[in-house]
């Protein structure tokens, strides 16, 4: 069973996600915020799985909601999944770097909705097709990146390397196969190493290590 807790400052859209989760075998609700501290406090008392956290909430914004509860040693297997009404919403890059697993659009279909909480509660990361390489793209183009190098990038193979590279490109596991004729396995097991060795919480994290350490499909740009 996948717990989830739901943080949205409109009841209508609350409503309208607990009763999409009420409706599946498989989920089920934690708790619902309707701002980002009662958020916060709830995720630390019901410890869902996932939080579907809204962006612009009162008290606490989104943001500041997910690094409260990405930085807190006893949340460390809560995923948070970010709302967002625009594709290219400014917030999505620092949602990134505070530790979100995955974005959905507001007006998503029911379907992707509930893939994206089920793809993340599986260990996974995940943003919407319409904007997984836009997203990427930009913070790639406004992340600095002096000095901002992972400790721990020496550790990564040359293989792991070219691999992390093409990941921080927002290539799936069977498009990187593709490309570097590979089995999707091989590819898996070495993103799973990647992201052992530098203490990635998840796939959208190693990205954001990636990109900060200057990270190409070629190796360390």
């Amino acid at each position: 069973m996948i717990r989830v807790l739901v943080a949205d400052d409109q009841s209508l859209v609350r409503m309208g996600l607990t009763t999409l989760l009420e409706s599946e075998d498989d989920l089920e609700l934690a708790s619902e915020a309707d701002n980002g501290r009662t958020a916060v406090e709830l995720t630390r008392q019901h410890h869902p799985d996932i939080v579907l956290m809204d962006i612009r909430m009162p008290q606490l914004d989104g943001l500041a909601a997910l690094r409260a509860i990405c930085t807190d040693p006893d949340l460390n297997d809560v995923r948070v999944i970010m709302l967002t009404t625009f594709e290219l919403d400014e917030y999505v890059f620092e949602s990134l770097r505070g530790g979100a697993s995955g974005f959905v659009l507001k007006d998503a279909g029911p379907d992707e909705l509930l893939h994206a909480i089920r793809v993340v509660a599986d260990g996974g990361s995940l943003l919407t097709p319409s904007v997984t390489r836009r997203v990427i793209a930009e913070f790639a183009h406004s992340a600095p990146s002096a000095g901002q190098q992972h400790p721990d990038i020496h550790r990564l193979t040359a293989r792991e390397r070219e691999i992390v590279g093409w990941v921080a490109r927002g290539l799936s596991n069977d498009e990187i196969a593709a490309q570097l004729v590979l089995s999707s396995a091989t590819v898996r097991t070495h993103v799973s190493r990647s992201m052992i060795k530098l203490a990635a919480r998840d796939r959208a994290q190693l990205v954001v290590f990636a990109i900060q350490s200057g990270i190409t499909p070629g190796g360390l740009g």
